[in-house]
């Protein structure tokens, strides 16, 4: 009889360990997940403001035509895309991008298009 006594306080203890270390493996998963809330709102704010200084820049640059570029930043890499109407601007984004703080690396996908979209 003592036996079985010990078995079941045994199996009890059991389960009641393992489902603590359940809870506790749940409850940092939670911790963990609001704690990236905040990170990625604030990467995002980041982000936004490195693209807005991008394209703040190439509306500054001597003779680039800003109205048909599109900015992307994430995490310091910035991408261009969209079209210019000189094929010589293609090339001036992408140095005027890099110019800017915070810029760490620029994938220019820029090509020549003409002003308005030409549909004829």
């Amino acid at each position: 009889m003592k036996t079985v006594n010990l078995l079941k306080t045994l199996g009890i203890a059991l389960c009641l360990a393992t489902v603590s270390s359940a809870y506790a493996q749940s409850s940092d998963a939670m911790a963990s997940g609001t704690m990236a809330a905040p990170n990625s709102k604030a990467m995002k704010s980041t982000d936004r403001k490195l693209g807005l200084a991008v394209r703040k820049a190439l509306g500054k640059a001597q003779g680039f035509d800003v109205s048909n570029v599109f900015v992307r930043a994430r995490s310091g890499a910035v991408t261009l895309t969209g079209t210019v109407p000189d094929g010589a601007q293609i090339p001036q984004a992408e140095q005027v991008a890099k110019g800017v703080a915070g810029v760490t690396s620029v994938n220019n996908k820029l090509t020549l298009g003409t002003q308005g979209g030409g549909g004829g």
